[in-house]
């Protein structure tokens, strides 16, 4: 009952992975849901109050679920944290306390310091949830994974930037049109280095990879119109988008 109570918040809350965990082997799906409800439970938890010591306190909580996990004794019980013990393993909740520690940022309002403070919220966000659920499923490249990993991080946060400055953040270091084309353009060049590499990641591992079937649409779109990031725009045409994650589902993620 925990995996189908983790299937259906995701469901719920980020039904672009529900979509591409759908899309996966159903053995695959067993780590994945699991997985995705932690980043759902952990990525609104900021945002569900203004006050910050009870954001901590929530990210915290986290923080210890993953800490029982790695030590390998009981696990307080919760309809994400059952499932999630019993696919987690201490490695993946060491990386996975990582993406909590970055997950900070959201709920202080100031900007990234630099570029490479920007890097560390994407590798630590997407990536540690990407590579984590990789290294479950089969053999990669971390690398490879990596890279697939900020591409398609980047191409989510800036779909998400309308929403995280009417909450009166500054998500982007450079926010100009020269900036934000810049950003989608380098990780366009991970993306494509990821899936010139693809044979470095197994079949298996692969599906953690189809969540990010959207991120190249995304980001060469970014890349061909800065502005659109600012109005929304970078919503994939439903139906194209359809078709897209059918192929990836069908030929790999890397199509």
């Amino acid at each position: 009952m925990s995996f189908d109570a983790c299937a259906a918040l995701v469901e719920r809350g980020d039904p672009m992975r529900f979509r591409a965990t759908m899309a996966v082997p159903v053995a695959a799906r067993r780590v994945l849901f699991p997985l995705y409800a932690f980043n759902l439970e952990v990525a609104r938890a900021p945002w569900l109050t203004k006050e910050a010591m009870i954001a901590e306190m929530r990210l915290q909580w986290w923080r210890d679920v993953l800490a029982e996990i790695a030590a390998g004794g009981p696990v307080r019980s919760h309809e994400v944290t059952d499932a999630l013990a019993q696919v987690l393993d201490p490695q993946g909740a060491r990386d996975l306390d990582a993406l909590i520690d970055v997950r900070r940022w959201d709920i202080y309002s100031d900007a990234f310091a630099d570029p490479a403070h920007f890097e560390r919220y994407i590798d630590g966000t997407s990536g540690a949830l990407m590579g984590t659920a990789a290294r479950l499923l089969g053999e990669a490249d971390p690398q490879v994974v990596a890279d697939f990993a900020y591409g398609s991080g980047v191409a989510n946060f800036l779909r998400a930037i309308p929403a995280l400055e009417n909450e009166g953040r500054r998500p982007l270091v450079d926010g100009t049109i020269d900036g934000v084309r810049e950003l989608a353009q380098t990780a366009l060049k991970r993306l494509d280095s990821a899936r010139g590499r693809h044979r470095a990641v197994s079949g298996a591992a692969g599906a953690a990879l189809v969540s990010g079937w959207q991120a190249r649409p995304v980001l060469d779109h970014a890349a061909r119109d800065p502005q659109s990031v600012a109005v929304g725009g970078l919503d994939p045409a439903p139906f194209a988008d359809r078709l897209r994650l059918l192929r990836v589902a069908t030929f790999g993620w890397w199509r």
